[in-house]
Order: C-alpha cells, then structure tokens, then sequence
C-alpha cells in the first residue's frame, strides 16, 4: 500500500504542470491605447515634460514594449502627431465640397475648421508645443506631409470651380486660404486664455463661439467671393 502511494507520489511530480492560458494582446489595439494615452500625455506636459512612465502605467503595459512598438519617446511623439492629424484630414474628407455651391462651399469649409478646433482644444495644444520644437517631427514624416495634398486639392477645386462660374475671384492660392482659415480658427483656441485676459473678451460661451464662427465664416467668404 505505501508502494502504491509512493509510485502515485512520483508520477503527480513527473506529471507536466498546466499554466493558464496566456492572454493574448492584440497588437493594434495595445498601439492604439498607447497612442491615445500619449496624445493626452504630450498634450498636457509637452515632449520634453511628457512621460513615458506614465504612459505606459496607464496603458498597462511596459516601457519596453512601448519602444518595441515606436523605439523612442520622439518617434511616439511623430506617431502621435500623425494620428491627431489624420483624424482632421478624415473629418475634412466628409465634406463634400463638390457637391455645394462655392459659397455654400467655402462657408462649411470655415464652420468645420472652427468646430474642429473648438472641439478639440488638445490638438490646438499639440500643434503649438510641436511649432515649439520648429515642426522637426512633421518634417520627418513623410505620413504627413502626404496628408495635406487632399486638403490642399479639395480646397483648389472649389476655388477653380468657383473661379470658373464668377462667384470667386481667380488666382488665390489655396495654401495660402488653407493658413488664413486656420490662423482665425486656431488663434480662438491657443490665445483664447491670453485674450480674455488682456481685454476682458468673451471667447468661451456658446454665444462668443457662435459669434465667432460666423465671423470667421464671413471673413473667408467676403475674401473670395468675386464683387
């Protein structure tokens, strides 16, 4: 009997031990989270005050596997900078301008750039510290560069089309109607806390930002429009 119990004994011991199930992480939404936690990260503290501890604490991963997937702090930052861009670019593609009269065209145009900028005051802050560090990482990235082509072009032909029929003027360069846009669009969000400050002007409430869509709407629109 205690033969028995030793022989049961040392086959329990020999016997292959059965680990759990290991989890797998699927690796685009693990990249995913990662992206969207540093977004807020460098948004907040900037590249430099921005930290890749934190990063992955809240991501619930390990630094390393965050290099493993970007390989630096500043390749995270371009990745970064290239979701928060490409998510503009996708909004602009649903305009549909083509499918508007030039003025009709042109006014939704101001409307969604200002919306888009209100609505996302993190990207105004991502931009800026990005203009700090003179745009390095954007000329790096051939992703970004590529992005802005369909913006440009879709904003040309409705310059052309508009050109074409007499509602707008002919030679305006649609780069340079692109950065006055987004230079009254932008200015409403990264100088909003300075100029109420200085002026004691409402910037924030609905009715400001309403008022101030409009404007913006009909400053572009009195730009091109053919008199």
């Amino acid at each position: 009997m205690a033969s028995v119990k030793k022989q049961g004994a040392r086959a329990a011991k020999s016997a292959p031990v059965k680990s759990a199930p290991v989890k797998r992480r699927d690796r685009e939404r693990t990249r995913q989270e990662i992206l969207d936690i540093a977004f807020e990260e460098f948004a907040e503290n900037g590249l430099s005050g921005g930290n890749t501890d934190a990063i992955a604490a809240r991501a619930n991963v390990t630094k390393r596997l965050i290099f493993y997937y970007f390989n630096s702090k500043e390749e995270l930052f371009t990745a970064v900078l290239e979701m928060a861009y490409a998510e503009m670019r996708a909004a602009e593609e649903d305009l549909h301008l083509e499918a508007l009269e030039p003025e009709a065209a042109i006014r939704r145009l101001a409307e969604f750039t200002f919306d888009f900028h209100q609505a996302h005051p993190q990207f105004v802050r991502l931009v800026s510290i990005e203009n700090i560090h003179r745009g390095r990482h954007m000329a790096s990235s051939r992703r970004l560069k590529e992005m802005t082509q369909p913006s440009i072009s879709q904003i040309a032909k409705v310059l052309d089309r508009g050109a074409a029929g007499g509602a707008i003027r002919p030679g305006i360069d649609p780069v340079e109607l692109h950065m006055t846009l987004n230079a009254l669009s932008f200015f409403a969000v990264a100088n909003r806390h300075t100029f109420e400050a200085q002026f004691a002007f409402d910037m924030s409430s609905p009715k400001a930002r309403a008022q101030r869509r409009a404007e913006t709407a009909d400053l572009l629109w009195r730009y091109v429009r053919k008199d």
